[in-house]
């Protein structure tokens, strides 16, 4: 099986499909993996560590689509991208399908199977495969982070030979994955945290942060 890492088309996009480590043992398997060039760039991965796990350095996109039986990627694929694939490939991604049904329409014409993760239930079977609650959790850090950095203030109280710094008030809007995280985020950070969310289940797990 050919399995293709393309590079993500958003430039902002720091990301990647697969590690070194993922990519030696999809090798072991037998797979033969075609790396993006530079790939990891951003995450300070070389080429040379993903070639030394078993991967090839992908010399030509466009031929790479064409040949690969999978291919992995993050983000949802070009129109252009998409047609380029062979009649049986499996297509694995986030496809936002509800708002791209011409990708889909594309993928279904041309005998490919597009496999869209965050569609994917989020039962005990599936925990494994759930990209959105893991991707929910380091938003939620990070956007206390970012808020920090923006705030112009320290989070936890500090008493000092100058005077006492108060605690910073943060207030968490949504108590879902993201927003639990940002709650223990936050608090571990020393701020005064409140919450709001409309469902009053999500109560015992405001207060057990």
């Amino acid at each position: 099986m050919k399995i293709y890492v393309p590079f993500e088309q958003q430039p902002s996009e720091p990301r990647v499909t697969l590690l070194p480590d993922q990519v030696s043992k999809l090798a072991n398997l037998g797979a033969e993996v075609i790396i993006a060039s530079n790939l990891g760039e951003k995450l300070g991965i070389l080429n040379e560590e993903y070639q030394k796990a078993g991967a090839s350095i992908c010399s030509d996109p466009s031929e790479s689509f064409k040949q690969a039986d999978l291919v992995l990627r993050l983000n949802t694929p070009s129109q252009e991208q998409l047609s380029e694939l062979k009649a049986g490939t499996i297509h694995i991604s986030y496809l936002d399908p509800f708002n791209n049904s011409e990708l889909l329409d594309t993928a279904a014409n041309a005998d490919i199977s597009a496999i869209s993760m965050e569609m994917i239930p989020r039962s005990t079977i599936a925990q494994k495969m759930d990209s959105l609650s893991s991707q929910a959790n380091l938003g939620g850090y990070v956007a206390v982070m970012l808020a920090a950095n923006e705030l112009g203030q320290a989070l936890p109280m500090m008493m000092t030979p100058a005077g006492t710094l108060s605690p910073a008030k943060v207030f968490i809007i949504g108590v879902g994955v993201a927003g639990l995280q940002a709650i223990a985020t936050a608090k571990r950070l020393g701020a005064r945290v409140e919450a709001f969310d409309t469902r009053p289940v999500v109560e015992e797990q405001v207060h057990s942060l």
